[in-house]
């Protein structure tokens, strides 16, 4: 079910409700539940990123070969980036990076770092602020066009892939994103690193949601992705799965 969808059912189904009252005096009351289920469908299809409610979301590959995809939000981060850069090196491991741009200042050869080693960078907005999905269209393609330059000038490369803060996804982001041209990338298997679990917890439910196809969500911003990081690698090198990059995987390109 999409935006689209929805809103369209809501209308027919307050049409009919109207047209109920106006003939046989139905209870207009009835308005309330037709509301009730359109509120509840627009708060779900933002929140849950896999949903596909307001725009098309790249959240996993449908394949059988065994491989998968290591995703990292929040970066570039001085302390903690050069640690999975480092990591991923000694597994020949690609990754996509979606950073925030303005991390970018003061981090700008973390950034190169990326590049030249292979990884992917991703947009992730300019601020990834808590208020972030009340922009307007406007707002949004300010937001990624700050972090598009901001990447550009480091890298000279223009960004095709974007994902959501906090994946949620709302009616501007989606205009932005689709006018912008970017392909928005979700992920099937969240770690929740930034979580006050233990980096045992977090490993285990990792790898229990591993399979082939799948996109993983980690963000290069703490000790514990560090930990949950080699384990996770460990685990792929000892089950047969390649580390592919995001687009290797979903057979999209990165950058224009």
């Amino acid at each position: 079910m999409t935006f689209k969808s929805t809103r369209n059912s809501f209308l027919i189904a307050i049409s009919a409700i109207g047209l109920l009252h106006a003939f046989f005096g139905f209870s207009l009351g009835w308005l309330l539940l037709p509301s009730a289920v359109y509120l509840a469908l627009l708060i779900y299809g933002s929140a849950s990123i896999q949903s596909n409610f307001y725009a098309p979301v790249y959240c996993h590959a449908d394949i059988a070969e065994k491989e998968i995809a290591l995703s990292f939000d929040d970066g570039p981060n001085r302390k903690y980036t050069p640690q999975v850069l480092s990591i991923l090196a000694q597994y020949h491991a690609p990754a996509t990076f979606f950073v925030i741009g303005k991390n970018i200042r003061g981090n700008e050869s973390v950034l190169k770092q990326m590049d030249v080693e292979g990884h992917s960078i991703g947009n992730h907005s300019y601020t990834h602020s808590f208020f972030i999905d009340f922009k307007s269209l406007q707002g949004f393609n300010h937001e990624l066009n700050q972090t598009a330059e901001s990447v550009f000038n480091v890298i000279g490369k223009r960004m095709k892939l974007f994902r959501p803060p906090y994946g949620v996804t709302t009616p501007n982001l989606a205009k932005a994103s689709n006018g912008l041209s970017y392909n928005i990338i979700g992920w099937n298997v969240r770690s929740l690193d930034t979580t006050a679990d233990s980096a045992q917890t977090i490993t285990r439910r990792v790898q229990t949601q591993i399979k082939p196809g799948a996109i993983i969500l980690f963000h290069d911003t703490s000790d514990k992705t560090i930990q949950v990081l080699k384990q996770t690698l460990n685990f792929a090198k000892e089950n047969g799965y390649k580390i592919v990059s995001v687009e290797q995987l979903l057979k999209i390109e990165a950058y224009e």
